[in-house]
């Protein structure tokens, strides 16, 4: 097999991706009213991210999850997991009825979740040890002499984390540059905003003094998130860094307003307005692109 299902990343187009994101945050909705809460913000805040990497860039065989060429997704960040958990419905890893167990006793999809699930390349739920994976599995298709590309998403709340920049250093060391990192810059994390727990800005800065090819956009921009993997895809040598800025709980103004988002407790009768408020979104968001 030469590629996954996802071989031509030009035939996709920027009204199909989306549709895609569109449909993860469905499924996002789904998930979470369920159980009545969960990590809705940041399913729906990474969307847009998730649809391009799995619709359009990443190389990966749904019926053969283990294919020694795939391209590697490992999601640093264990309870963004719900989100994870949408894009492997739609792309056909899961079944979208699975969805429905997540949070339940003895499912495979866990609030913040780990190996045990098909798609998951790492356990995440111990913060600040998705970039150091990522590295060794870059540097160990490198060994194998394969094509295979990594893509890390981490948290803001993760550059807090000195095992961060041990791996940011060991990346621009060994020149990865098959390794993307994605740092979701949400300005919110479990105590409150990073500015006021623990500051990490400048970011972009940061990883650029690190020795990385970087560059922040707007996370929720879909034609930007391609732009910027494409851009980044013609720079050789280093490892590249994409800083996305985003809104949690984007697409559902209730959620989008919240002053603290990071896990959301929804009460019976708000999911039907969360459902319509999506709906609503993406109905202008389409008459404003037309």
């Amino acid at each position: 097999m030469s590629g996954g299902i996802n071989a031509s990343a030009e035939a996709t187009s920027i009204t199909s991706l989306e549709r895609h994101a569109l449909s993860l945050r469905r499924h996002v909705l789904r998930m979470a009213e369920r159980v009545g809460q969960g990590y809705v913000g940041q399913g729906l805040g990474i969307a847009d991210l998730l649809a391009v990497l799995y619709f359009r860039e990443m190389k990966y065989d749904p019926q053969n999850l283990t294919w020694p060429d795939r391209d590697r997704f490992l999601l640093s960040i264990g309870h963004y997991s719900i989100g994870l958990y949408a894009a492997l419905a739609e792309a056909g890893v899961i079944t979208v009825d699975e969805l429905d167990t997540y949070g339940a006793d003895q499912s495979r999809l866990e609030m913040s979740g780990s190996e045990i699930t098909p798609g998951f390349e790492m356990t995440g739920g111990s913060l600040g040890h998705g970039l150091g994976q990522a590295v060794g599995m870059a540097l160990g298709v490198r060994l194998d002499g394969r094509s295979s590309r990594i893509f890390n998403l981490l948290s803001d709340g993760e550059l807090q984390e000195g095992s961060t920049w041990e791996a940011a250093l060991a990346a621009a060391h060994y020149r990865l540059d098959h390794l993307f990192t994605f740092i979701d810059c949400n300005d919110q994390q479990a105590d409150g905003p990073p500015r006021q727990v623990l500051t990490i800005e400048p970011v972009h800065e940061k990883w650029k003094a690190f020795g990385w090819d970087t560059r922040r956009i707007n996370g929720n921009d879909i034609g930007a998130i391609v732009d910027a993997i494409d851009s980044a895809k013609k720079n050789s040598g280093k490892p590249h860094a994409i800083v996305l800025d985003t809104l949690m709980g984007k697409g559902v103004r209730t959620f989008e307003e919240r002053d603290k988002n990071h896990f959301i407790r929804v009460e019976p009768d708000e999911w039907r307005l969360a459902r319509e408020q999506l709906e609503q979104n993406a109905q202008s968001t389409s008459e404003g692109n037309a």
